[in-house]
This record gives C-alpha cells, structure tokens and sequence, in this order.
C-alpha cells in the first residue's frame, strides 16, 4: 500500500495540464510539499514506464483525449474532486476545449485554476507567441543583463519560465489555498512571466529611473565592477568574486597578496583594478585559490560545475543534492523544519483513478472509447 503523503501540501490535489518548463515546475515546487499531483498529457504520450525528468518527481500522469466530448467530460470528473488545475494553454484555448475556469468551477466552486502563459490573459499581446527571451525583453529585463559594450545576455530560461513563471504560478497557488480557507471559493490565478520577471526586478526600477544604476555592465552587480565578476585561473577554472564590503575586500586582497591597488571607490579605477586582479588568479589553478580561500570570510568561491556542486562538501552536509533513480537532482526548497517532504521518485502511470472521482468501471469505459490511458 502506497505510504501517505508528507508535508505542509499533504492533501491538495492538483491536476496538471502537461506543458513545456513553466507549467511542470510549479507542479513539482507542489509535489515537492507533499502535494498530489496528477500530470494530464496526450493519450499518445502516455506509457508504463517512469517518467525521469525531474520536474515530474513524486507525480502520477494519465493520458485523456481533450479534444473528444467524453475525454472531456473525464477530465471534468476530476476536477470535480481536485483542489487545483495548472492550465498552461494560449488564452481562450481552455475555453475553446470546455475546461476553462467557469467550466470546472460549475461543479466545484472550491477549486483554485492556475493560467500559466507568457503575456498574460489579456493585453495586445496576449494570444502572440512567445518564450522565455521575449517576455523577459518586454519587461525591460533582457536589456540589464550582460557585460558592457555587449549584447542584452539571456540567462538561459530562468528568469522568464522558472523564476518569473512556475514558481510564481506556485506562489500563487498558495495564495489562492489560503483565500479559500477564509472564502470558501477558489479562485483564478493569472500567472503571466512578463509580469513575474518585472517583480523579480523591483529593486532596480527606482535606481534606474533615478540614475544611481546605469548601463547594462557597468554597475556593482552586473559585472561592472571589480569586486563583482568572475576571475580565470591558470587551469581554466574560475572564481566567483563577491567581495563587496570593505573588510571583505581588504582580506582578499590580503590573501592574494595584493597591494598598492588603487581605490575602488573611484570607478574610473575599476578596469585597472580588474586587470591587476584577473593577472593575479591567472597565477594559479582553482584549487590552489581554493586552498587560499578556505574559511575566509572573503567572499572568493570556485565556480562549480554542476556535477561538481552535488559532490562539494557543504551541499554533501546540508544533503542539497540527492540521487534517485540514477539521476542527481536537488532536494525541495524551501524547507520546512519540522515537516516532510513528498515522494521525489520519478512519475509514473496512475491506473486507480477511483480516489480522483472516476471509478475503475468508467475509468475502464474511457479506455476502451480511447480517450484515456
């Protein structure tokens, strides 16, 4: 028999309309705490065996034909009972299909659906295409990154799709789960990664409209500065160099040996300073910096690779990184001292739907019309 769930999410049921990376990692930042989650794809896309992708562990998947009347009228039968849907559709496409929000909250007006899309419900640009690049570029993030005299430097798809999409979809669902223990009713969640990614940047609004932040790479944070940046070592190896407040900075430069280097706090210093800097690590490998660095509060680390990181002391400590199934992944975060956490093993087919509202005669019914698997 199946052990019971843990974590704070233990007992929310979540059906997740399968999608690309945005609409799974809010599903999995959900399973992760203990939540059911239950990944609706194609019926074509469906089989018996696991799903490794990290973004699906601890979740179930089923296939239903939403483009028949009775893959839908299946799909409606389980939202009936569910507490939360993921719908990760162009905006009007739910509708179009009969599962939109006023379709599913008819029969269960508890129930909390989440619209993840990249533009929004509406707005101009709302049923335009789009990805990761474009939303974090329309809201003006895309132009603060990369190094001086450069090209905007989208940081893979983190900002837009994970951090300013699924986490802020399961954000939102959290949102919505408390509401409903004041309300009784659920609610829509319009999860938009324009919007997501412009939050993400709120520290900088002002400082750029104010002009204490300036061009794209030549600030404190943004690789403008020294003290701030990545440093080659004589291997090939890199830094990461944070050394930002005075005694921070005074120790590093005391450790490298450093001396005579003119004051940082005059910019116009800074490419002079970096030079001096990047000759120094050009001196030795990673480790030996390393060896220089251990226990100092100089804000110095090695730039790990990512099968590096899972085996690096502190991550091996904290138990950051965990191995299931053959695959390295990372523990859920946040964590919740005191509670558990859900099942982290990959996905695989639910068959017994019977807990979900369908009972195994209908759910057998389905099957044989070829609308679910």
């Amino acid at each position: 028999m199946e052990q019971p769930r843990k974590g704070p999410l233990a007992g929310v049921r979540v059906l997740e309309l399968a999608g690309l990376a945005p609409g799974p990692f809010a599903g999995m930042m959900l399973a992760d705490h203990g939540a059911e989650v239950l990944r609706v794809d194609r019926v074509t896309a469906v089989t018996d065996a696991p799903r490794p992708d990290v973004m699906d562990r601890g979740k179930h998947t089923i296939g239903i034909d939403l483009k028949s009347p009775p893959g839908v009228e299946a799909f409606k039968k389980l939202a009936a009972g569910a507490d939360v849907v993921i719908e990760v559709f162009r905006p009007g496409v739910a509708e179009r299909l009969g599962i939109g929000p006023e379709d599913l909250r008819a029969d269960n007006e508890r129930l909390i659906y989440g619209r993840m899309t990249g533009w929004g419900q509406d707005g101009p640009l709302a049923k335009a295409a789009g990805h990761d690049i474009d939303y974090i570029a329309i809201a003006g993030v895309l132009s603060m990154l990369g190094r001086a005299g450069g090209r905007p430097t989208p940081p893979i798809n983190i900002l837009g799709d994970f951090a300013g999409g699924g986490l802020m979809l399961a954000y939102g669902v959290l949102l919505a789960l408390f509401e409903r223990e004041r309300t009784g009713k659920g609610q829509v969640i319009d999860a938009a990664m324009v919007d997501g990614a412009a939050v993400l940047f709120s520290m900088f609004y002002q400082g750029v409209q104010s002009g204490s932040w300036g061009a794209r790479g030549t600030n404190l944070l943004d690789t403008g500065a020294p003290m701030y940046d990545t440093y080659e070592t004589a291997d090939g190896g890199f830094l990461a160099v944070g050394a930002l407040e005075p005694q921070f900075w005074a120790e590093m430069l005391t450790r490298m040996g450093l001396e005579d280097l003119p004051s940082r706090g005059d910019q116009a210093n800074w490419p002079r300073i970096r030079e001096r800097l990047a000759a120094a690590f050009r001196s030795r490998t990673r480790a030996e910096w390393e060896e220089v660095f251990e226990g100092s509060d100089a804000c110095v680390s090695p730039v790990l690779s990512m099968g590096e990181a899972a085996r690096h002391p502190h991550n091996q400590a904290r138990g950051t990184f965990v191995e299931v199934d053959g695959v390295v992944q990372p523990v859920p975060a946040p964590r919740l001292l005191g509670s558990g956490t859900g099942d982290l093993s990959p996905a695989t087919r639910l068959r017994d739907l019977d807990a979900w509202g369908l009972s195994e005669k209908e759910a057998e019914a389905y099957r044989e019309a070829g609308v679910l698997i």
